[in-house]
C-alpha cells in the first residue's frame, strides 16, 4: 500500500526523519518576504522625495531598521534554502555536493550580516541634516 509503518506516514516523518520542516521553512520564509517586500515598497512610494538625506533618514529610525533587517535575513534565508535544494537535487558527486554547500552557506551568511549590518549602520549614525 504505501512505504514505512502506519505511524510513521501519520507523523509524516520520511526516512530522514526531518519531515516536512525544510519545505514549510521554505513557504514560511516565502510569505515573510511577500509581507516585507510589499511594506518596502509602500514605505518608499510614501516617502515625499527618494534622494539620499530622504532615504537615510527614513531607515535611520527603529521602525523602519527593524523590518529592513528581518526582511534581508529572510530573503538570505530563502535564498539559502532553495538554493539548498536544487544542490541536492543536482550535484551527485559528494565532495561537490559538499563544497557547494559550503560556499551557499557562507554567502547566505556573508551576504545576511552585511545587510543586517549596513542597515545598522544607518540606523546607529542617527538622523542626516
Amino acid at each position: 500500500m504505501g512505504t514505512g509503518t502506519g505511524i510513521g506516514r501519520v507523523r509524516g516523518l520520511g526516512s530522514a526523519r526531518h519531515g516536512a520542516h525544510h519545505w514549510l521553512a521554505q513557504r514560511y520564509t516565502a510569505v515573510g518576504n511577500l509581507a516585507l517586500v510589499l511594506w518596502l515598497l509602500f514605505s518608499l512610494i510614501a516617502l515625499p522625495g527618494l534622494d539620499y538625506q530622504s532615504v537615510h533618514n527614513w531607515i535611520a529610525h527603529p521602525l523602519v531598521a527593524v523590518p529592513l533587517m528581518l526582511m534581508i535575513v529572510s530573503i538570505f534565508w530563502h535564498l539559502r534554502l532553495g538554493m539548498q535544494v536544487m544542490l541536492e537535487d543536482y550535484v551527485h558527486d559528494k565532495g561537490l555536493a559538499f563544497l557547494s554547500m559550503l560556499l551557499l552557506n557562507f554567502y547566505a551568511l556573508g551576504g545576511a550580516a552585511a545587510g543586517v549590518f549596513a542597515i545598522a549602520k544607518i540606523a546607529f549614525t542617527g538622523i542626516v541634516k
